[in-house]
């Protein structure tokens, strides 16, 4: 995923968390927020899930994993929080269940 399709300020990371509009399973909690330009994504990976090398794996992973799942057309951004769940699955589950979260979000933003 190119540098330009990613959030980094911790002041859009809070500005799309206070929208409030979320999705979320035991793996992952998705917010997101419509905007103007293009995609953009933003990961976090919580302290508790290991030390630095796991959570920049993980990270690392779930950037894959947006790249495969997410249009790069689409104009909103995306916030993906994960959880402690997403250690006990392999890479493809984790990957089919963020896949669903994208779907429920695309649906929600049609209606």
């Amino acid at each position: 995923m190119k540098k330009r399709y990613r959030i980094k300020k911790s002041q859009d990371f809070e500005k799309i968390i206070h929208k409030r509009k979320s999705v979320a399973n035991k793996q992952f909690v998705l917010y997101y927020f419509p905007n103007d330009d293009h995609l953009r994504v933003g990961i976090s990976v919580s302290k508790k899930l290991g030390k630095a090398v796991v959570r920049n794996k993980i990270k690392r992973q779930v950037r894959m994993m947006a790249q495969d799942i997410f249009d790069v057309d689409a104009k909103c951004d995306y916030i993906i929080i994960v959880r402690n769940q997403y250690l006990k699955n392999d890479f493809e589950t984790n990957k089919q269940l963020l896949d669903s979260l994208y779907k429920k979000t695309l649906q929600r933003m049609e209606k």
